[in-house]
């Protein structure tokens, strides 16, 4: 259990991702928290002070932290260092900042450009509004707020998934693995020698798709046949001898057939093909 105080503090004025993301994340963490914005912190404001007043979570001082990688820390990734693993776990809260808070670190402290503090830049009021900064920064904030409540719920389907997906590995025969129902297989069966994973398509029948080399690309550990890639159902059939194939992606990284043997069946016949 995250315990924190039930004030906090950001700067006033124009906002951003980083401030904008913070609170929602705090607001998360304890839902009763109040945050004041303001331009200078109050003498003994017993809270959490965040991009601003050059403490612990604040990054505009002389000598503020950058990550290993370069990446210099913001606010958002300054309280995500403190309290993301108890929020999602060691592994999931560093890919995490990788891939979610870095971006929004970065570009808030170099402007590089990142589309989704892009977006929540929008939300400050026009030089000739006259909206309140503080009620456009509460609209964001709300925003922000259900974006990483979703993001959050990514992460603990995929931990909810991890089981199922390991046991489907530990049964898979030639590189195949089947699931019993889609799930997010990608963290176990990525480093895995897995090849294809076939699972029940929703549309009814069932689907396989490939399995990229790494996290980091696209590229397949095998593909399905090029000949395949975009054709009507009738010349899958035909091309492939398989009765109920019936839909190639033209990247020819997800097939669909009306049975599992089928579906199997469209995967070896990919790995025979390449051997």
């Amino acid at each position: 259990m995250i315990k924190m105080n039930n004030c906090g503090m950001t700067h006033g004025g124009k906002f951003h991702a980083d401030d904008v993301f913070s609170s929602a994340l705090l607001k998360i963490i304890n839902p009763e928290i109040e945050i004041i914005r303001g331009f200078q912190v109050p003498e003994n404001f017993d809270g959490v002070v965040f991009d601003i007043g050059s403490g612990k979570f604040d990054h505009h001082q002389e000598g503020a932290e950058v990550r290993d990688n370069g990446v210099p820390y913001a606010a958002f990734g300054l309280l995500w260092r403190e309290f993301g693993e108890s929020l999602v776990g060691a592994e999931d809260a560093v890919l995490f900042d990788e891939k979610f808070i870095q971006p929004i670190d970065e570009d808030d402290n170099t402007g590089c450009g990142n589309p989704l503090s892009r977006v929540i830049g929008k939300w400050n009021p026009s030089w000739d509004s006259e909206e309140s900064s503080d009620d456009c920064f509460w609209e964001a904030v709300a925003l922000a707020e259900t974006i990483l409540k979703k993001e959050f719920e990514s992460i603990f389907s995929r931990q909810r998934a991890k089981g199922l997906v390991e046991e489907a590995l530990a049964h898979s025969k030639n590189g195949i693995v089947i699931l019993p129902k889609f799930a997010p297989w990608q963290g176990v069966l990525i480093p895995s020698d897995a090849q294809f994973v076939v699972y029940p398509s929703l549309r009814g029948g069932f689907n396989a798709q490939v399995i990229p080399v790494d996290f980091d690309t696209k590229t397949a550990k095998c593909d399905f046949p090029n000949e395949w890639a975009g054709k009507s159902e009738a010349e899958l059939q035909v091309l492939s001898g398989i009765k109920t194939l019936s839909f190639c992606h033209n990247n020819r990284f997800l097939i669909s057939a009306g049975t599992l043997e089928d579906t199997v069946k469209a995967c070896q016949s990919s790995l025979d093909a390449i051997v």
